[in-house]
C-alpha cells in the first residue's frame, strides 16, 4: 500500500497565505453559480480532501481484507494524532464518530442511572433538535431512573446571565429532591447560531460535580479550542462542518479518567468487552480483527461495523491543507469572525433590522450571525399590536409560519440558487449566514438584497400562491 506521502493529488506549501474570498472558490466542489452561504449545515470540501477521499476509497477496494484489517487502523491512528493535538489533548482520549448527535447518544445511553430515580439531565433551550429528543427518549426508555430539566435562555444576553441561569437551575433541581447528574451544552448553537460559554460552564459543571457534555457540532475549524484546559467530561464534535472534511466524521472525546463510563460504541460491536460472568464464560465472543494493544476504548472505537469511514482518514489531510494553503487555524478563525461580523452588518442595514448580539459581541465570536428579518409573526391574540424592534413590521398570522418558511427557501433555492438557514425567534424571523474562506463582502451585501425583496413578496401575501 503506498503512504500518504504517495497521494495522487499534492500541494505544496504556498510561500504566503492565500488571499481569502472568490479566488478561492475554484478550489472547491461547489457550483459556481450557487452562492453557498450556510456552511453551518453540512460544510464543504476542497477538491484536494475528495481526491484523497477517493484514494483510501480506492485502496479499500483494491485490496479489502489488507486494508481494512492491517492498514486502515494505522491511517486512523494518523488522524487521531492529528486532531488530538489540534485540540491540546492526548491521542488515546480522541476518537471519531459518524457525527456529534452520534456522540451525545453514544454518552446519555452508556450512563448507568442511580436506582433511586433522582438523576437529572440538564440542557438549555437552544439544545439542537435531535439532542432534545435523544434526551426524550433516554428518558423515556430508562423509566423513571432519569428525568430532564429545560434552562431557559432569552438572546440576547451576556455570558454572565447563561451561567445564572444555570446555577439557579441547579438550585431549583436541589431544592425539589432531585440530583443534576449531567449538562448538555453547546460550543455554539444552532437556532440561533451563537457562541455559548462553554468554557465557563464546563467549570461551574466541575464545580458543582455535574458531568459536562460538550456538543460541538459547530465547533472545530471555527472556535479556538484548547479542550486541554476547558477540561469537559465529554465532547463532540463535527469535523465535516468547519474543518473542510468529507461528511460524517466527528472527534469524539473523553478524557482517561471517564472512558470506563462509555462501554459501548453505538452500535455495539467487536471492540465490546462484557463484564466477566458465568455466561460471558461459557460464550466467549471471538473478535475477528487482528490483536491489539490500544486500550479497550480506542479499540472499541476502530472498527464498528462495515461503513465507508474514508472521512475519518482525511483529518490529517484537511488540517494539513488548512495550514499549507489558508494559513492555518488562527487565521481562519480571526477572518471568518470579522466576515460574518461585517457581513451581518451590511445585511441588517439593508433590512432595516439588526444582528443577534449582545453589548460584550460575545454571540458573534464565531464564523456564523444571525440577521433579523423584517417579518413578525402575529400574536395569537389578533386585535393585540406588535410592541418595541416588531412595531410597524407586517405581521404573518401564527398559523402561516411554516408555510412563510418554506416557501422563503423553496424561493431562495429555485429563483436565487442559494439557500439560508431561516428560523422564528421572539416573534421575528431571522437568517442565519455563514461565513467562509470562499465569501466575500459583497456575497452578504447580495443576500442582503435578494432577502429584502423576498420579504418583501410575502408581505404582500405571495406565499399564499
Amino acid at each position: 500500500m503506498g503512504s500518504t506521502q504517495d497521494l495522487p493529488v499534492r500541494q505544496k506549501a504556498a510561500t504566503a497565505p492565500i488571499k481569502f474570498g472568490h479566488e478561492l472558490k475554484e478550489q472547491f466542489l461547489m457550483d459556481l453559480a450557487y452562492r453557498n452561504l450556510n456552511n453551518g449545515s453540512f460544510g464543504t470540501i476542497p477538491r484536494l480532501i475528495q481526491s484523497k477521499l477517493r484514494f483510501y476509497q480506492d485502496l479499500a477496494e483494491a485490496r479489502p481484507d489488507p486494508f481494512i484489517r492491517y492498514e486502515y487502523p494505522k491511517l486512523l491512528d494518523e488522524s487521531r494524532a492529528a486532531i488530538a493535538k489540534l485540540l491540546r489533548v492526548p491521542t488515546d482520549t480522541a476518537v471519531f464518530v459518524a457525527n456529534a448527535t452520534v456522540g451525545v447518544n453514544t454518552v446519555l445511553r452508556n450512563l448507568v442511572w442511580n436506582a433511586d430515580g433522582k438523576d437529572e439531565i440538564l440542557y438549555f433551550n437552544t439544545i439542537y433538535g435531535g439532542c432534545a429528543k435523544t434526551v426524550d427518549y433516554v428518558v423515556e426508555d430508562r423509566q423513571g431512573l432519569v428525568s430532564s430539566r429545560c434552562i431557559p435562555l432569552s438572546y440576547p444576553c451576556e455570558d454572565d446571565a447563561i451561567l445564572s441561569a444555570f446555577h439557579s437551575a441547579v438550585a431549583e433541581s436541589l431544592s425539589q429532591g432531585k440530583r443534576p447528574r449531567l449538562c448538555l451544552f453547546d460550543v455554539v448553537s444552532s437556532l440561533p447560531g451563537v457562541r455559548f460559554p462553554f468554557e465557563a460552564v464546563t467549570a461551574a459543571c466541575r464545580e458543582k460535580g455535574i458531568l459536562s457534555l460538550i456538543d460541538g457540532a459547530q465547533g472545530v475549524g471555527m472556535v479556538d479550542l484548547d479542550l486541554g484546559a476547558v477540561d469537559p467530561d465529554f465532547f463532540v464534535s463535527n469535523c465535516h462542518k468547519w474543518l473542510h472534511v468529507p461528511r460524517g466524521c466527528a472527534v469524539f472525546y473523553v478524557p482517561l479518567r471517564n472512558q470506563a463510563l462509555i462501554r459501548s460504541t453505538l452500535p455495539t460491536s467487536h471492540g465490546f468487552v462484557p463484564r466477566p460472568s458465568p455466561e460471558q464464560q461459557a460464550n466467549i465472543r471471538i473478535n475477528p480483527l487482528p490483536p491489539s494493544d490500544k486500550s479497550e476504548f480506542v479499540n472499541a472505537f476502530e472498527f464498528v461495523g462495515t461503513v465507508d469511514n474514508a472521512p475519518y482518514l482525511c483529518v490529517k489531510d484537511s488540517i494539513q491543507w488548512r495550514e499549507e494553503v489558508l494559513g492555518g487555524e488562527e487565521r481562519i478563525r480571526e477572518a471568518l469572525t470579522e466576515l460574518a461580523r461585517q457581513g451581518g452588518k451590511k445585511v441588517a442595514e439593508i433590512l432595516g433590522t439588526k444582528v443577534l448580539d449582545n453589548a460584550s459581541r460575545s454571540l458573534t465570536r464565531c464564523s456564523m450571525v444571525n440577521v433579523a428579518l423584517p417579518l413578525a409573526v402575529q400574536p395569537d391574540e389578533e386585535d393585540r399590536a406588535l410592541e418595541g424592534d416588531l412595531a410597524g413590521l407586517p405581521a404573518i398570522p401564527n398559523s402561516d409560519v411554516s408555510a412563510v418558511t418554506n416557501w422563503i427557501l423553496q424561493t431562495l433555492i429555485d429563483e436565487h440558487e442559494t439557500f439560508v438557514t431561516l428560523f422564528v425567534y421572539g416573534g421575528q424571523w431571522w437568517a442565519r449566514l455563514s461565513a467562509q474562506v470562499f465569501l466575500e463582502l459583497d456575497d452578504f451585501e447580495w443576500a442582503g438584497q435578494t432577502l429584502k425583496e423576498v420579504c418583501a413578496r410575502v408581505a404582500k401575501g405571495l406565499y399564499k400562491q
